[in-house]
Formats: C-alpha cells, structure tokens, sequence
C-alpha cells in the first residue's frame, strides 16, 4: 500500500519529527511526503493508496480540501488532527459556533478523522463535529532510542528543565513564577528553546541567576541534563516532550490539559494550571531521590512506537480490498 503524506508546514517541530519516524516505517508500506501550499485552491497530484492530511484546518484551506476530496473521489482520505484541542478552543476561539463549523465541514470531507490523544478525541465528539464511527485515536511518537540510552536518574533534584517554544500555549510564564516563589535553594530551572515570547519571560525571570534560557537544543540533550521535566501547558493536543521525557526515565510535571490527561495513565504528574499548585508541587521536590517509578515509566514509554505503527496498520488494512475483490476488479 502506498501512503501521502500531505503537510503545509515544514518547520521542524512534532508534526515533522513524527513523519520522520512514520515514514521510516517499512510495514506501512511506501510513503512520501508531499509539501502543500497553505491556503492554495488546488489539490496536489500525487498517486497513491491512501492519502493523509497533516495539513492545518482553517477556512482559508477549506478550498483545498475540497479540491482534494474531488480530484480523488474514490481514494481513502484520512485526516489527522494535529493542532486543536479543547484548552486551545477556550482560550482562542470566539466563536465557537463558527469555529465548529469549520470543523464540522472539513472533517466531512475525509474518510477517517485521527486525533492524537483520548482527551483530544473526547472533545471532538462532545463538540459534536465529527461522527463517532469515523474518529480512531493514534498518539504520535518519534524515534526513543537515543532517549532510553540517557543514564538512569540518581540523587536529589538538581535541575528542572521546560522545553519547547517560547508562547503563550507552553504555561513557562506560570512556571517562571511558581519557581521563583518556592525559593528553591541548591535547585535550578533551565529553559530549552526559543519563541515570540522570549523577551517577556527574560523580564519576568528579573535577572534571577538560577533561572537559564539555553536557547534551541537537541531535545536528547536537554533531557540528559535535566532532573525533572515541567510542562505547565494551557493547552496540548496529544505532548510529544512529555512521552520523550518518560522514556528518558524523567519524572514529569504536566498541567494535565488535554492530550497531557492520557499521560498521567502513564506516569506523568498532574500538577494544574495555576501559580500556587505549581510552588506547591515544586517545593515537594526538595529531597526527593526514590526514582524507582521511572524505571517502569521508561519501559511503557518504550511501546510506544511498536503501538503507534500497529493502529496505523489497522487503520489502513480497513481501505484494503479483500484479496477476491481486488481479482473481481482486475478481471
């Protein structure tokens, strides 16, 4: 069976790092990865078995996804759900009569709707936007090994890390905060990446000599260096820095939002969404040293990806024709 991948933004992030690990899986099949145009009317001409769309539901590209369900009316379209969650509804949409729409009509236009989390999935179906037979949960993964070689924890807590872009959505403000209120002595906070907000958090960490802004790192990196990991996000569709974490046998601290709920099944932290939770729960770091829990976090981390490729195999053996069809339609 042969795969394409649609995909309107490049950069490197989650959504690329995920297709790097999904094409490199030889039991999907053959895969490409096609650019697509933000906002352009036409569907890109590719063949294949099975079409998958990485690309950003908006109205600006609800023509394109027109265009792509009629230039291939008998192709399986299969759409996956990168960027929308419930915490990212509350805090940036209006309208959500209009917004739902929106959703409601694109995701009409595929066969298989993916969400990346249960959280995520849940939403979907109480907003009412896509029919339940036609929605499947997969959570993304990318490549652990190089994370489950990082050396085992040992020793009290030395250095919380917060990794990813320096916006709104990452919660760093409220972390910042939370960390300079505990005053934590001996401990440090180390702050891995970069982002529109950088200036503000630099403010808000007013010169405080144990509070370090390393810039973009190699994520395997970053982890090794650090004792725990913070995710004090407001919003995240599925948390691929909290699953990296955990198979680096790194304790994690999540708001519990959306797609970060499911990861508390499996050993993430919930800590909350406000400034006096996140003191609380970083000043009952003082002393730990019993990292016990993280050696059986690290192994369920590591299943991860054989689970991830067996439900996209399942999901793309459902647009197989039985071997006596595919005779039938031959003869």
């Amino acid at each position: 069976m042969s795969i394409a991948h649609l995909l309107d933004d490049s950069s490197p992030g989650g959504v690329v790092r995920f297709l790097d690990r999904l094409t490199a899986s030889a039991e999907l099949g053959q895969q490409e990865i096609v650019p697509v145009r933000r906002g352009a009317w036409k569907a890109p001409q590719v063949e294949a078995d099975v079409i998958v769309s990485h690309l950003s539901i908006s109205w600006r590209n609800l023509p394109l996804f027109m265009a792509l369900r009629a230039k291939y009316p008998a192709t399986p379209l299969v759409h996956v759900e990168h960027s929308y969650s419930e915490g990212f509804a509350g805090l940036h949409v209006k309208n959500r009569r209009r917004f739902n729409a929106l959703l409601r009509v694109a995701y009409s236009l595929f066969d298989r709707v993916v969400a990346v989390s249960e959280g995520q999935a849940g939403w979907l179906l109480r907003e009412g936007v896509v029919p339940q037979e036609a929605l499947c949960v997969i959570s993304p993964v990318v490549a652990l090994e190089r994370f489950s070689a990082i050396p085992a924890q040992t020793g009290p807590v030395h250095r919380i890390g917060a990794i990813g872009r320096l916006d709104g959505q990452k919660g760093f403000d409220v972390l910042i905060t939370a960390f300079r209120q505990s005053a934590l002595a001996g401990m440090e906070l180390s702050i891995y990446g970069d982002g529109p907000e950088r200036a503000e958090l630099e403010e808000l960490a007013d010169g405080d000599n144990r509070i370090r802004f390393h810039g973009f790192a190699d994520p395997v990196e970053a982890m090794s260096e650090c004792d725990v990991i913070a995710m004090p996000s407001r919003y995240e569709p599925f948390g691929l820095v909290c699953l990296e974490a955990r198979a680096s046998g790194r304790m994690v601290l999540t708001s519990g939002v959306d797609g970060l709920a499911d990861q508390a099944n499996s050993g993430a932290v919930t800590v909350g969404t406000d400034v006096e939770a996140w003191s609380e729960a970083l000043r009952g770091l003082k002393g730990h040293q019993n990292w016990d829990a993280n050696r059986s976090i690290r192994q369920k981390a590591m299943t991860s990806e054989h689970d991830c490729i067996r439900l996209w195999q399942d999901l793309l053996a459902e647009f197989q024709a039985p071997v006596d069809v595919q005779i039938a339609q031959a003869a």
